[in-house]
Order: structure tokens, then sequence, then C-alpha cells
């Protein structure tokens, strides 16, 4: 396929070019900002950065889907700490921290994803470190440290990624193992009591034959408001991780790396915000601020996790390369959810949850240097989940002397066996028109045990009535395939068309109850999702300017939902439970785009905006279409992000480069309630950054976020029998100063 080093920036457009935009502005800058070779020719051009979205190293210019990278050096001047801070960053992308957690994730892209993160659901985009697939959200909000580049494919991966990544897939490229000696140190101080480390090392013998590279994050603040019942810090950050890699490069044919992964998060849950006095105990009265709660709960929220991965590359001839990724990772976690936040047990919630897997995948990359090249691979996946979670609800007087409180257990396991073959070939039929063509054939079985029970009190240790106890077994069997026409209409316009689709397994509900709702206990169906889309990527002024256009329609049918469901009790009082069931279909049309122009050596505008319309076409409610009453949830109408950039060159080869930043997003419904009490209103953010590269080895970076100190809601629960309408909210003004030595 034909590549030049400009279109790259103009990122992927309709099936994804549309995010190389904004790489393509940041690493401008971080070729203006350093002395390295990486620097353009031509000042005023954009760089270009390599991807494996396809499985193999290509330019952004080349890929036929819709992919942001951002590099390591980009990483560290937008201040992207963790995953999350990429909200704001790629079109069409939600990100951020489940519940009260710091490390769970939540992520939606182009309005698909999946928002509950207990043991029984599959999220709807795919993370994956070093690619290896991490099925649990629990740990996955990754912190950003010793990393070559992060990806953001946008739109259904179905035949080169498939397992659950119906919404898109979010990749974390470590740094890759070096031939000398090399590393960095960097602190970070700042308000709220941040307190933060990073360092890396890597290095290898001699003869190159051995290489090793270690990296260690850790990461502490106040947290942003306290329980005043127990006068502790609500969301206090206090992780710490690290990743070790060791290589054995016997050969310019064949190596083995071996990496583990490991973090511990061991700080106390985040604050919600009491939106209403709530009706079981009206005397407490909304607090003013955000962050601040009066639970009765201990502060508990700690997880676990690590990882293991052995990867086998081997050069075969000059057509042929073949890998082998073995991996296994797990992970626990133990938390205290206090739904009401007050310090009677209107809901309280302690839970456990934990998840062990095993993945195998072997691919065949083919490049003869002609008009054909591609990849075809196995992968296999094998999994358990599972947990337990208690629940006490009006456990308080006087509604426990009058017989109202319930008490209940959700628990059990749920397991997961998944085979699959894909192959994706690029035909360039002449040195304007391309044909990418791939499919994904899967076979999933999914099995649960289901023991949920009620409960005479707190002690939870005599069963009352069983409310589920059975266990299933859901097979699915998936055909996902994809069609990409591109054309060259010249060196700086490219145009392409798309088809591809994607699905996520069914399976069953963990907190089913197969008395009051008896269809709860039935298996969940796959949920598909058809993605049509046209994209352009142009390039102008001698590779000065960018811009990257994407416009698509997606089918969208069986959409899992995650909802809470109301029931009468024989006493007369109301009960509930978290159901999930498929609602119908919809459609999600939009249109992205990107840009970056850098008009001077000196300056780089960069930006992007995402266009989302999102309708239910079905949902059915007790045998009622009620689509016209339904919003997609984490789906703003619109969204984007504008970025100006001045790097001036000082002397010893040191610069200065000053960041402005603003970021904007519509109304969003968190949750499917769509309280308005709990939809977040449009807003937007003020950020900005200078970083003094003093020297080649010494760095010191400002960073500010959220300068404004808006107060805005990432998610919230309305759960209308218990009286509780709460709201988690982002982060406040934050101002942090990082120094950073390497060597």
């Amino acid at each position: 396929m034909k590549r030049t080093s400009l279109s790259l920036a103009m990122g992927l457009a309709a099936t994804g070019l549309i995010c190389a935009l904004p790489l393509y502005a940041q690493q401008a800058g971080d070729a203006a900002a350093s002395t390295d070779a990486t620097k353009p020719a031509n000042a005023k051009q954009l760089g270009q950065v390599t991807v494996t979205a396809r499985k193999r190293e290509e330019t952004l210019q080349d890929v036929p889907i819709a992919v942001s990278a951002f590099t390591g050096a980009t990483l560290f001047k937008q201040n992207v700490q963790n995953l999350g801070d990429l909200q704001g960053k790629v079109p069409s992308l939600q990100i951020y921290a489940a519940r009260g957690s710091n490390t769970t994730l939540t992520a939606y892209i182009r309005g698909v994803g999946q928002a509950d993160p207990t043991w029984g659901f599959d999220p709807g985009v795919g993370i994956y470190l070093d690619d290896v697939y991490m099925a649990r959200p629990q740990g996955a909000l990754l912190d950003v440290f010793d990393v070559n580049r992060i990806e953001v494919l946008r739109g259904p991966q179905g035949s080169l990624y498939g397992k659950n990544t119906i919404g898109g897939a979010i990749k974390y490229v470590s740094n890759p193992l070096p031939r000398k000696t090399e590393g960095s140190v960097e602190a970070t101080v700042g308000t709220h009591g941040e307190k933060d480390v990073k360092a890396s090392l890597g290095g290898a013998s001699t003869d190159g034959v051995w290489r090793g590279r270690v990296a260690a994050a850790s990461e502490h603040n106040d947290g942003f408001g306290k329980n005043l019942t127990s006068n502790s810090r609500n969301g206090n950050k206090n992780t710490n991780a690290a990743r070790a890699t060791l290589g054995f490069f016997p050969s310019a044919s064949f190596n083995a790396q071996l990496s583990v992964d490991g973090l511990r998060d061991n700080s106390n849950p985040r604050g919600a915000k009491m939106l209403i006095a709530n009706k079981f105990d009206p005397a407490y009265a909304p607090l003013s601020s955000d962050f601040d709660t009066r639970g009765g709960l201990a502060q508990l929220n700690h997880t676990d996790m690590s990882g293991a991965a052995l990867t086998l590359n081997w050069i075969v001839d000059q057509d042929w390369t073949l890998k082998s990724i073995t991996a296994y990772r797990k992970s626990s976690t133990d938390t205290y959810i206090d739904f009401d936040t007050l310090p009677e047990k209107i809901a309280d919630v302690t839970a456990k949850y934990k998840d062990h897997q095993f993945t195998q995948e072997l691919q065949a990359n083919y490049d003869a240097g002609g008009v054909l090249h591609g990849v075809f691979g196995l992968f296999y996946f094998k999994g358990t989940a599972a947990g337990q979670i208690h629940n006490i609800f009006l456990g308080s007087p006087p509604y426990s002397t009058l017989g109202y409180s319930l008490y209940g257990s959700t628990g059990g396991s749920t397991g997961t066996e998944s085979y699959a073959g894909y192959g994706d070939f690029t035909w360039d039929i002449s040195p304007q028109w391309s044909l990418d063509v791939g499919m994904r054939y899967t076979h999933e079985t999914k099995t649960a045990l289901i023991q949920n029970y009620g409960y005479a009190d707190a002690t939870f240790q005599t069963p009352t009535s069983t409310v589920a106890d059975f266990s299933g077994s859901h097979a699915s069997n998936n055909v996902s395939p994809k069609v990409s026409l591109s054309w060259s209409a010249s060196d700086q316009i490219k145009l392409y068309g798309s088809y591809s689709e994607g699905f996520h397994s069914g399976g069953y509900n963990i907190r089913a109850n197969c008395v009051a709702i008896p269809s709860s206990c039935r298996p969940i169906n796959d949920e598909k999702v058809q993605s049509f889309e046209l994209g352009s990527k142009m390039t102008f002024f001698d590779d000065a300017l960018m811009m990257n256009t994407a416009l698509f329609h997606n089918v969208y049918s069986n959409i899992q939902l995650s909802v809470f469901s109301s029931y009468t009790l024989p006493n007369g009082s109301q009960g509930f439970f978290g159901d999930f069931t498929n609602a119908g279909k919809g459609h999600i049309d939009g249109l992205e785009e990107e840009f970056a122009w850098k008009p001077a050596e000196d300056w780089t505008l960069s930006g992007q905006f995402a266009y989302l319309h999102t309708k239910y076409t079905e949902f059915l409610t007790g045998g009622v279409n009620v689509a016209d009453q339904q919003k997609f949830t984490n789906a703003p109408k619109w969204s984007g992000g504008l970025s100006l950039e001045n790097t001036q060159s000082l002397g010893n080869g040191g610069s200065l480069t000053a960041r402005v930043n603003y970021t904007y997003q519509g109304m969003v419904y968190p949750e499917t309630s769509l309280s308005p009490l709990i939809a977040q209103s449009a807003y937007g953010l003020w950020n900005a950054g200078v970083i003094w590269q003093i020297d080649q080895p010494w760095t010191l970076s400002l960073q500010g976020t959220n300068l404004a100190n808006k107060s805005y809601r990432t998610t919230g629960y309305n759960i209308g029998s218990l009286g509780i309408v709460t709201g988690f909210y982002g982060a406040p003004r934050m101002v942090t100063l990082t120094a950073r030595y390497t060597f």
C-alpha cells in the first residue's frame, strides 16, 4: 500500500482515519520541542506515527479504520496520567472511573459500551495491555507510565479483535526493550496533596542477546472531600503499579519476551453527592460540596491486579513472520458502596470480586513487498469471574423495627471459553486503489452459577428465601466481516468507505430474581452492530494542514442494558434489583472531524469534534414499545476540543512549550433511568500547561486541569424505590509540577 509521511497526520476518517490528526498535531509539537531525529525535515510539517491497529506496523495514513494514537511524548505534554484523561481528546469517547473507584474503568465509544462493572457483565470497549485482552474493568483504568503510545480504535473491531470490542478498542503499548542503558525518573507534586513518582530503567547485555526493562509508578493524593461521619478522606488516591520485561534475542529472526505487571489500588472510595434529600431520612439535606459525604460504611475500596505474558516473534523468511502471545491475568476487588451516602443503612452494599483468565493468540503476517499483505490468526480465551455482594436496604430504625428491612446476597460465578479464527488482507489493486477484506469467526460458551438469597438480618447467616439458584449455559456463534475500499485521489487526498460488524456476547444476569421477575433468569442475547462508514483524509500547504473526516451509520440490535427494576413485596413495600436485559434496537449516526495546523514553525493549532445522533427504534417494556421515551446513555450529541500550542527554542538545546486547551461536551445521561437530576448538562473545561526542557536530560512541567474549577458529574444513581439520587463528580481544579530526568 502506498505510504507517504504527510498523509499520516490526516488520521483515519470514516473507518478510523479521523484520529490521526490529533496525533500529528501532537507529534508536531513533540518534534518542535525536542532535538532528536524524529523532527520533520520541514519544521512546518506535522510528524507521523506508526501504529499496529491491524496487527502489523503501518503509518496512520495506511490504516482504513478509525484510530487515534498518542505517543509517549504527547501523553506527557498533555498531562495524561491515566486512561481517563483521554476524555475530550478522542472523538466520541466517554471514559471515566466507575462508581466510587479510582481504577475501575467505564468506557463508551460512539455510544456503545457497558457501565456495570460487576463480574457478570463484559465491557463493550476492549482494553488491551501490550496485545493482551483484559476481560474485566477492575484495575483497567491504567496509569500512564513508561508508555510508547496509546491507540484508540473507534467503532466495532469484529474482524481483528472480535471478543467484546463492539464499541471499539483501547491499546496500551509499553516502551520496547532497548539495546543500551536508558531510563527516566520523574516526581510530581500538586494541589490536593498530589505526590507521584514514576521511574523506568532498561538495558541490554553487550551483545544485545539479553535485554530488560522495569518501570514503576506510585501515585497518591488526599482526595477531594471528607466523610463527615468517620472524619476520613474520600477518594484519596493510593495506587502503585509496576511492569518488568525480560527479552531473549539470540538472532535477528527470533526473540522471546516475558513480561509481568501488577497494580494495587488501596484508595478510599470516591464520595457521591446526594442531590436531593432521601425520602426515608429527610432530616439530612444535601451538602454543598460535590465530594463530602456522611456515609456509615467503612472506607474500603481495594483492587489487586496482576498478569504475565510470553511473546514469541519469529521471522520465517522475507515474506512471513509468526507471533505467539500466551498470557495469564487475575484480579480481586473488595469494596464497600454506601449508595445513600448517609449514616443510616438505607442502601449499604459490600462486594467482593475476583477473576482469572488465560489467553493464547497465534498470528501470521504476510508481506512480500507486492500488492498483497495481511495477517491471519487464532485466538483462545478461558476465564472465570466470581463474586459475592451483600445488600442491606432500609436496615436502620424505624424501618428495621417495622419489618421493612431487606437483606439479600448476590453470589455465584460465570465462566467463558472462546475460540476464534480471523484474517485481514489488503490488496493494492493499483497505485490509487486498495481493497481491505477481513473476517472473524467466534464460538463462545458462557456458563453461570447464580445463587441469590434473602436473609433474616445483616449477619447474612440465615437464608429466609431463595431468589435465584440455578446454573446455565449460553453458546454464541458469530461471523464478523469487514470490507474497506480506499482511493488515493492524490498524494494529499485519500477517500474510503467501509462496512464492518461487531458483537458483544450474551450470558446471564448475576442479579437475577426468578421469583419477582422470572424473565431475568433467562439467557441474554448477543448484541450486534453493523457499521457503515465513509471517510476522507487530506493534507494541504506542504503538510502543514491536515483534516480528517468520518461519517458513519451504525445499526445496533439486541442492545444490552443494565437497569433497576422495581416490584411490590407481599407486605406492600417496594423491592428492587439490578436487571440486565436486551432493550431492543436502535441506530447511531455520527460525524467526526479532526484537524491539525502548523501555520509557523513555533505554532500548532489542533482540534476535534464529534456529532452523534442516537435513537431507539425498539425498546420493549412489558411487551410495549417505548422507544420514543428512551435515550442512549453516555452519548453526547456534541463534543470536541481545541488546543493551541507554542514552542520556543532556547539555548543549550532546550525549549519552552506553552499549551492551552478547551474541551466541550453536550448533555449526557449517564444511566438508564434518564433522570434529569443526574443528567449532566453541557459544559466545558479549560486546561493549560508549560513545559521547560532545560537541556537534554532535564524537563520541568507545570500543568493545570479544570482551571475554571467547573463542577460536573461523570455518573450517578437514581433508585426511586429507596429515595436515592446521587452523582459522582469529576476532579476539581488541579495544578501539578513535575520534574523529569532522562538518561
